[in-house]
């Protein structure tokens, strides 16, 4: 298993950052190889990436979800892969994002591309074109203030 630890500061109060993060459909605008992100329900979600021509689907459901705080996912089918992005306020206009990510690369390619630290590479490419995103925009394109336990919505 490989794993990515990457982290940004973004000029925006946390539950703006929040709040576009819990927008998952938006991902393909700011991550690179994303083609897109299908939001089943408040817990499944559906990927399509194309990353160096090579195509993958996989299901993921959020495992654990605090607003303002913290988002957990682990797939449930395809690519094998869990991660954590956490949300910490640095005052109260600036927020720190962490993404922890965990991975088994999948193949000739994939292996080499990991050994090349082609995924790391991108995830903190991601961080940067997210922070982009958010501070050019007024306000979030969204936001769902919903909390998981387990995998389970908790009301």
């Amino acid at each position: 298993m490989t794993t990515v630890d990457e982290q940004i500061e973004v000029d925006r109060p946390i539950s703006t950052v929040y709040n576009q993060w819990t927008q998952f459909e938006e991902f393909p605008r700011f991550m690179d190889g994303v083609q897109s992100v299908e939001q089943i329900d408040d817990v499944r979600l559906h990927w399509k990436v194309s990353i160096g021509g090579v195509h993958r689907e996989w299901d993921a459901q959020i495992v654990q979800q605090e607003p303002d705080r913290i988002i957990s996912w682990e797939n449930t089918s395809g690519a094998t892969n869990r991660g954590i992005v956490s949300f910490r306020p640095l005052d109260p206009s600036r927020t720190e994002v962490s993404l922890h990510l965990e991975f088994e690369p999948d193949g000739i390619v994939e292996q080499a591309g990991d050994k090349l630290g082609i995924v790391a590479g991108r995830a903190g490419s991601d961080l940067e074109r997210f922070k982009e995103f958010i501070e050019k925009r007024t306000t979030e394109t969204g936001g769902w203030r919903g909390s998981v336990d387990g995998g389970v919505e908790r009301d």
